[in-house]
């Protein structure tokens, strides 16, 4: 289509948009695909094609469906609209997120799947009751098989679109030996009786809907005259089959999204709906939005040549007419305080020239990271917020660990006792803890001696008062310990004896991964104090140091939470191998992992404006041993032109860019051929620093979990399960990596925590 020229007559909602911008929004017939790169004005884009549609009588409001992940994005574009349109944005009634649309799409057909239109959508909390009942009356070990563990399974099928009568035999052995499926349709009967469902049945249920009945199909076929969807490349599978089928009679389709920021397959979101939009709809037109509004040619230059290494990608150009800038620079320090206080100071000397802290941004990969970042901040009075999380220290799984050690420190703390006490489950319920509270307010004593007095009563029931005399024992035995063991390694022992780090492992999520990595950075952190009073002293002045909430504050937080956002300065953090690319992820998911792991940097570069620094220490400290780390590969693929490379380490002189074979790294070629890499191993001698490469499996630093330092109960040629990949041989083992030849999925590489014993 010809995109008219630019005239003084356009209307209001045309003008200051780009070409490629206008194209998207004037070729309104047909399936439109538009590319938008990081900063490339997309939201102006689709809120003006939204009011182009209207105002010109294409079709009525309520005949638009208009389509975003968040509510967040919903106000917006409907406030834009508004603006651009008037009143008559009160009359789009589709215009919402997947699953609001999707909930009033179920209330109109619930009797269609078993349900009445007042249906209950549950949260979590009522889930995983549910889930703990029917795993009770099936006889299967909850603390073996946790319900945390089933909810992310049915969940992971129902992104899937898949019903109970659809999963296949092979995923359904992903939970108690094959009774996931089961499990699954006793868990969708028991909703339908209490006329409830949950989020993930949202969308199922009406895509269900559509599939099975016909008329309802077409009736939402001739209704939405113009379907409009933002972030495309963030859908799942059901959202995208959703989206398809109510496309197909006119196909009057606008997909709105980049796959170079596809970064949430770990939510179900597949890069692949983008990537095939133009075989799902022969004769698409492709828009490409390339300038950016943002950033300078530095840092997109930067983001471009990382990115330029993933292969499955439609491929764009980013250019930006604002003036050149500072190069990226690319920071070598010698361990992980160096990098925060590096980071602290210049953060300092920004404000100090008159920058606002509101337009700083420190991004990491994994949240473990912050932590020694708000330490060094809390000890120089520099103020910061966390986005997308709680400040370390306030983390549940943080405030648990140190409720445990508080109590082995100071028996009398009943605020720590009460936290714990149950926590993870021991079988003791409220009427158990509330008996203790009486007798230790009718005898004044603290709750951890009523509980010992009370086991000498008939007060509990015979296995409350066995669960409550095995952690007065564990109390009493871990204090014996406090004056032998350093008091990092009594942590870990406590969480590991408590059954703690158990629980968590047994869930078997990215999320549950990540509060085990939280745990091991508290566990390191302990080290850099003499005593365990001491460092719960130093906690609590973090904890109350706590800044105005109108003050300007720099912020901290992972890549993931910054996605849409964007500052003057950033500062990438940790850019090392095992940490950015994350080993867990690579070890898991191959190379789709990596390429996911490589839009990821892509994204992070892409937040800064003016300024972007990406650093990476040369050690960094596991488990009280410090270990050498190299730098990310990802920092070799930065072009050179584009970058300032600098080290705070004498003798460091330019070690971070260099080549790995194909023979040394299993990922070089993952995109046309290249090989190149992440740089070069330091190895100290005599006070300089060797050039040795070295290979990547022997080099990176293993994702990070308590209890990861090698299992005792695997061996070659053993039969293991994994909850992804299925039922596999151990061929080679490699401290806690193993090599396993599966029976679907061919040869993996995974962690030894990630697999159990066939």
């Amino acid at each position: 289509m010809t995109v008219p020229a630019p005239s003084p007559n356009d209307p209001p909602y045309l003008k200051g948009l780009n070409e490629p911008q206008r194209q998207a929004v004037l070729t309104t017939e047909g399936p439109v695909l538009v590319l938008a790169g990081a900063g490339t004005g997309k939201t102006a884009a689709l809120t003006a094609r939204l009011a182009h549609l209207v105002a010109t009588q294409r079709a009525w409001p309520s005949e638009i469906l208009a389509v975003t992940f968040t509510n967040k994005a919903a106000r917006e574009m409907r406030e834009r609209v508004g603006r651009m349109i008037g009143p008559a944005v009160e009359g789009m009634p589709w215009l919402g997120t997947f699953h609001a649309i999707a909930a009033k799409m179920l209330r109109r057909h619930a009797e269609l799947v078993g349900l009445q239109s007042n249906f209950t959508i549950l949260d979590t909390d009522d889930q995983l009751r549910l889930m703990k009942q029917l795993i009770q009356a099936e006889g299967i070990d909850e603390k073996r098989w946790p319900a945390r563990q089933l909810a992310g399974l049915i969940d992971q099928w129902k992104n899937k679109g898949l019903t109970p009568e659809e999963v296949g035999a092979g995923e359904a052995e992903g939970y108690a030996h094959g009774k996931g499926q089961k499990l699954y349709a006793a868990y969708q009967t028991r909703l339908r009786e209490v006329n409830a469902c949950d989020f993930g049945d949202l969308l199922l249920h009406v895509l269900t809907i559509l599939k099975r009945h016909r008329d309802v199909l077409e009736q939402y076929q001739q209704r939405f005259k113009y379907i409009m969807v933002d972030e495309y490349q963030d859908t799942n599978s059901s959202q995208y089959l959703w989206l398809r089928l109510l496309a197909q009679t006119r196909k009057n389709i606008c997909c709105v999204g980049d796959d170079d920021q596809s970064i949430y397959s770990w939510r179900g979101a597949e890069v692949a709906n983008i990537l095939r939009f133009e075989k799902d709809f022969p004769g698409a037109v492709i828009v490409r939005l390339e300038q950016n509004y943002r950033s300078t040619p530095h840092i997109l230059g930067a983001a471009s040549g990382v990115i330029a290494e993933n292969g499955n990608r439609l491929g764009k150009t980013l250019w930006t007419d604002i003036d050149v800038g500072e190069k990226v620079r690319v920071l070598g320090v010698w361990d992980g305080p160096e990098e925060a206080r590096r980071v602290g100071d210049e953060i300092e000397a920004i404000a100090r020239a008159g920058g606002s802290l509101d337009e700083v941004a420190i991004l990491v990969r994994a949240q473990h990271q912050t932590r020694e970042f708000e330490d060094r901040f809390i000890q120089i009075g520099l103020p910061y917020r966390i986005v997308g999380g709680f400040r370390f220290y306030e983390r549940a799984e943080i405030r648990d660990a140190l409720a445990y050690l508080r109590l082995v420190n100071q028996p009398a703390d009943d605020l720590a006792f009460e936290r714990i006490v149950n926590v993870p489950k021991r079988g003791l319920g409220d009427k158990a803890v509330e008996k203790l509270h009486r007798l230790a307010r009718a005898e004044g004593i603290p709750l951890a001696l009523a509980a010992a007095r009370i086991l000498d009563t008939d007060e509990l029931t015979p296995q409350a008062r066995r669960a409550l005399g095995a952690f007065i024992g564990d109390l009493a035995r871990w204090r014996d310990r406090a004056g032998q063991l350093p008091h990092a390694e009594l942590a870990r022992q406590i969480l590991d004896e408590s059954g703690y780090t158990a629980t968590l492992q047994a869930e078997r999520s990215t999320e549950s991964a990540g509060r085990l990595e939280n745990l091991s950075e508290l566990a390191r952190a302990m080290e850099e104090y003499e005593t365990l009073g001491a460092f719960l002293e130093h906690v609590s002045l973090v904890m109350d140091n706590e800044a105005q909430q109108d003050e300007r504050k720099l912020t901290i937080m992972t890549i993931h939470a910054a996605k849409g956002l964007e500052f003057d300065n950033v500062f990438l953090a940790g850019w090392e191998e095992g940490i950015f690319p994350s080993q867990r992820a690579l070890d898991e998911g191959g190379l789709n992992s990596l390429e996911e792991e490589r839009r990821l940097a892509y994204v992070a570069i892409t937040r800064a404006r003016k300024r972007c620094t990406i650093l990476h220490a040369a050690n960094r400290r596991i488990y009280g041993q410090w270990t050498s780390s190299i730098p990310s590969r990802f920092v070799g693929e930065l072009p050179p032109e584009h970058v300032d490379e600098e080290s705070s380490m004498s003798g460091g002189a330019s070690l971070w860019r260099a080549n790995w074979s194909e023979r040394d790294d299993p990922f070089a070629n993952v995109a046309r051929g290249s090989s190149r890499g992440p740089g070069w191993q330091r190895a100290q001698t005599g006070g300089q620093f060797s050039r040795e490469p070295v290979r990547v499996v022997e080099a990176r630093t293993s994702a990070v979990s308590l209890g990861n330092k090698g299992r005792d109960d695997v061996s070659l040629g053993q039969r293991v399960f994994h909850q992804k990949f299925g039922y596999g041989t151990i061929a080679a083992i490699e401290g806690n990596k193993l090599e396993i030849d599966f029976e679907t999925a061919g040869r993996k590489r995974v962690m030894d925590s990630f697999v159990t014993l066939a």
